[in-house]
């Protein structure tokens, strides 16, 4: 496992929390319009920190945050290492929130039952008719259905989240994730941001869906959803 990076402090990433963020190389997934490819492709050629200096990082921060953001890359690959930085997460007293794309699934449930975070963020792609679109790689979509069920019966406080990107989330991806979470869950649709730094070059030229367009998406699936919210509008 790589430690990557550690962003201080956080208002956005832990939802009623202030969190450091833990950044972990690698990832199983290659989505276009990724922008983070250093983690993703580079991992290699990013810093290393070890587990102990990761944790005195976070630590030095008690005063001013109450919770942690482990994040990627995709965190679940990293099996037994995961494990081992969230139980010293925990064992710091801090909250632990897990940022995760679901599809190792055997790793994702094996962390719901062991109790080690507090809340878990799952992005969905898009729909799974065209999830090996989004994901940049074939895969069995009937994991991430899996995955959506395991977190939604884990009992640990979550959401899931999609970032809109025009060309691969239209109107009948949201509907059909929206439909596949189902009434009780909390579902968040993400403005998409196109940067010059993508895992696709191609993306980087993507004009987002208009502020509109997204409330529109809301608007249509809040029948089928516990709760539907738009970020970064």
């Amino acid at each position: 496992m790589r430690i990557c990076g550690i962003q201080g402090i956080s208002v956005i990433d832990f939802p009623g929390r202030i969190a450091s963020v833990v950044f972990l190389g690698g990832c199983n997934f290659r989505c276009p319009f990724c922008h983070n490819p250093e983690l993703v492709l580079r991992a290699e050629s990013q810093p290393d920190i070890s587990l102990d200096d990761a944790l005195r990082t976070v630590e030095r921060r008690r005063g001013l945050v109450d919770g942690v953001v482990v994040t990627g890359g995709e965190p679940l690959i990293n099996g037994e290492g995961l494990f081992a930085l969230l139980r010293m997460l925990r064992e710091s007293g801090l909250a632990v929130k897990l940022d995760t794309n679901g599809y190792e699934i055997d790793t994702l449930r094996d962390v719901l039952e062991t109790g080690l975070v507090d809340y878990v963020a799952m992005d969905v792609k898009t729909s799974l008719e065209r999830y090996w679109a989004a994901a940049g790689r074939a895969l069995d979509a009937g994991r991430i259905r899996d995955a959506i069920a395991a977190i939604s019966g884990s009992g640990i406080d979550h959401e899931f989240r999609t970032t809109c990107v025009p060309g691969l989330v239209e109107l009948d991806d949201v509907r059909s994730i929206a439909t596949l979470l189902g009434r009780n869950e909390r579902y968040i649709l993400q403005q998409f941001r196109a940067t010059s730094v993508v895992v696709d070059p191609a993306y980087a030229s993507v004009k987002p869906h208009m502020a509109d367009t997204l409330r529109s998406f809301a608007d249509a699936v809040r029948p089928f959803i516990g709760s539907v919210s738009l970020r970064g509008v």
